[in-house]
């Protein structure tokens, strides 16, 4: 990239003719992330706010751009890692973030429960070290005081606040216990989200092969099936094989969406909410 070229055309982003700054957006919004760097810096010299304003859009849509793409990259893999779709989410809010982090903060709490960790453990000692860990040790809960927060539903700022939602708290402990190779598993109950944990043993055919569930979001209390029961017939809903097994990762992460996007609706962030809806529909 011509240097001089770039700063000619970012002082062309206020023209006061719309085709003209629109057509040098289109020109800068090629060149990609490369440019960032540039309209940062022009952005710290410049004390016009007409110029900053655009700017400021430029840098979020060239962001944006990205976020779908690794989006898009990551539903085409069919991989459906949880944790990098986890983390291509917080990106939309948190362009800058530090994937390493994250990736490091869950190795801790993971570390920190392996080392407790007996291989000829039942099904309820691991959960109720892994709850230890977590709640106890590592301090986790529900945002029950807020909980329609979008922070809820970002992974880093779960990870740093200790607090989040159903299904972040569900994904952060389901992420956890499957890098220690227990089998515990999201289910995606109406209003609600749980885990499962499935039964080790293949040959046993028990409540479709689920032990038990646990409610993340309520630091790990362990029920069973009839308590999801209950639930739905207090929803007033009837019960479907889904709200009982296991979900895919492609799932959690479409729920995750919509969570976010109720949370933007509620606090009538349009733009945001129409961006979001661009995001599920890669997906969806």
């Amino acid at each position: 990239m011509d240097n001089r070229e770039i700063e000619s055309l970012i002082k062309l982003l206020d023209d006061p003719d719309t085709e003209i700054s629109k057509h040098v957006e289109e020109k800068l919004l090629s060149f990609g992330n490369d440019i960032i760097t540039y309209l940062e810096n022009a952005w710290e010299q410049s004390f016009d706010a007409v110029l900053q304003e655009r700017i400021e859009n430029l840098v979020h849509r060239i962001q944006f751009e990205n976020v779908k793409r690794e989006l898009d990259l990551w539903r085409v893999s069919r991989s459906y890692d949880l944790l990098q779709g986890l983390i291509i989410i917080n990106k939309y809010q948190y362009p800058d973030l530090d994937e390493q982090k994250i990736i490091n903060q869950i190795e801790e709490i993971k570390r920190d429960i392996w080392m407790q960790l007996v291989y000829d453990m039942s099904a309820l000692e691991k959960v109720k070290l892994i709850n230890h860990v977590l709640y106890n040790m590592h301090g986790f809960s529900g945002n029950t005081t807020n909980h329609q927060d979008p922070q809820n539903s970002y992974i880093g700022q779960v990870l740093d606040t200790k607090k989040g939602n159903q299904i972040l708290l569900a994904s952060v402990y389901s992420v956890i216990a499957q890098k220690l190779d227990v089998p515990i598993y999201g289910v995606n109950l109406p209003q609600h989200f749980i885990l499962a944990y499935l039964d080790e043993d293949k040959e046993k055919e028990y409540q479709n092969g689920i032990l038990f569930y646990i409610n993340a979001f309520n630091k790990g209390f362990m029920f069973g099936r009839d308590e999801v029961d209950s639930f739905l017939k207090q929803l007033n809903v009837k019960p479907d094989k889904q709200f009982y097994e296991p979900c895919s990762n492609l799932d959690i992460i479409k729920r995750v969406i919509r969570n976010l996007i109720s949370s933007y609706q509620k606090l009538a962030a349009i733009s945001k909410v129409k961006e979001l809806e661009e995001l599920l529909a890669i997906i969806d």
